[in-house]
């Protein structure tokens, strides 16, 4: 077996927070506005509620850097819950990303992407899954070219997708067409709305600042982890979380919450207030960058759980080989390959994603426990970080992700019992692995 330590320390600061941020900007920033602003009809509602989801988030962000410097291994949470909890969680969390959660997202994400190339470049309805398909071919191969060349597809690719929401907001505030009249009304005249609103509102703002945590993932190549680990998912959650800010504030510029609320197309309609007939093939294009941005992301992280897995010994063996020229886990990404690839050409992959969408919210929910939970038994575990505000950090976002977890199973109780099951399935295949080990179990 390869030892985790043969991955090489390449990333520094600014690779691991694009990691994070490419990863969490994709196309639901031009989707969930329009849910939330139909959901209070105002304006200060509907940006303050993406004040609280970032601050849940960064809750989060800040319970799991302090366990990302402590343990900076390939595998992010499967190394935190099998550390804090019991061998069989960490695998349970691996399993499941592995078979469903990582493969579908790919597949969902690459579905998106080729849904909006079509919008720019013509092509039929049946063409998709094959573009999509091919996106994800694409990416794959890039990535088994190396660290490097991975790392530095993200770079370019997150960089272009800030920049391009960042012109979303400028041409909002310069060119003609948005008007302050259109942020009224401020509040909703009758504030019981409010109450009814925001938790649904809450939990889209949540999924679309998911994905906040996939640096952890690659922990054994990144540079001084115990600073830069930390300091990525902090500055990349704050970074997602004034895009976000800015690009609902100018959504409300050009539409007003009404209009913003009745569309079906947020973005598009509102950079056609500014830019006419380009506004609509603008948003495409800014949708095709951040969802190939989010799937390189996806892509390049997710490889490193089943390979530390198969280095702990509760893998298949070819799962924890390297390339030899360069020192990636080729096998594992051509495998993740062929599994998105069959969800994105089936189109199993958005009812598998509904199955299991509550269990990435209820592992992130342990996470925050790990680390009460380590505090308490391993005082000494070296923690080059440690998160502010403890105890109440880790608590409040363990009461928020509960709370999410819980309105999903309230709202789909059938797809989260199936999503239950499937995680569960991963028990015997656990200890499959364990007596193949030899290690008791």
């Amino acid at each position: 077996m390869t030892s985790p330590h043969s991955l090489r320390r390449e990333l520094g600061l600014l690779d691991a927070t694009m990691i994070n941020a490419g990863s969490t900007i994709a196309s639901a920033i031009f989707i969930v506005p329009s849910t939330v602003a139909l959901a209070f009809g105002s304006t200060m509602p509907t940006l303050l509620i993406w004040v609280a989801g970032g601050l849940v988030t960064l809750l989060g962000a800040l319970c799991v850097a302090e366990l990302g410097a402590a343990m900076p291994e390939a595998g992010g949470q499967y190394v935190y819950l099998e550390r804090a909890f019991h061998p069989a969680l960490g695998f349970l969390y691996g399993w499941a990303a592995f078979v469903i959660i990582n493969t579908a997202s790919i597949a969902a994400v690459a579905w998106a992407f080729a849904t909006y190339l079509a919008r720019l470049v013509p092509m039929s309805q049946g063409a998709i899954p094959w573009v999509a398909a091919a996106s994800i071919v694409v990416l794959t191969v890039l990535n088994l070219r190396g660290l490097r060349t991975g790392a530095l597809t993200q770079n370019i690719l997150t960089l272009i997708k800030i920049g391009t929401l960042a012109a979303v907001a400028i041409f909002a505030l310069v060119l003609p067409g948005g008007t302050p009249s259109n942020l009224e009304p401020l509040w909703p005249a009758n504030p019981s709305t409010l109450a009814v609103a925001l938790g649904p509102a809450l939990v889209a703002v949540l999924w679309a600042y998911d994905g906040w945590i996939q640096s952890t993932y690659v922990g054994s190549e990144i540079r001084d982890p115990g600073r830069n680990l930390p300091r990525s998912i902090i500055l990349s959650t704050l970074m997602v979380m004034g895009t976000y800010m800015a690009v609902n504030a100018a959504f409300l510029f050009l539409l007003g919450p009404e209009r913003m609320g009745a569309s079906a197309q947020v973005g598009s309609d509102a950079m056609q207030v500014v830019l006419g007939s380009g506004g609509e093939r603008f948003i495409a294009a800014a949708i095709v960058i951040g969802t190939l941005g989010a799937n390189n992301g996806y892509i390049f992280t997710s490889a490193r759980i089943p390979y530390a897995m198969a280095v702990d010994g509760k893998f298949f063996q070819w799962a924890g080989r390297l390339d030899a020229k360069t020192h990636s886990p080729n096998l594992v990404l051509l495998v993740q390959m062929v599994m998105a690839l069959a969800f994105t050409l089936s189109g199993t992959y958005e009812r598998l994603l509904t199955y299991v969408v509550f269990a990435s919210f209820l592992f992130y929910a342990l996470s925050a426990a790990a680390v009460i939970v380590l505090r308490r038994r391993e005082p000494d575990l070296p923690r080059p970080y440690r998160a502010w505000g403890y105890p109440f950090t880790p608590i409040v976002f363990i009461l928020f992700a509960i709370y999410l977890v819980g309105d999903t199973i309230i709202h789909s109780p059938k797809e989260s019992v199936i999503g239950a099951g499937i995680v569960l399935l991963g028990l015997p295949a656990y200890y499959y692995w364990k007596r193949r080990s030899g290690v008791a179990a």
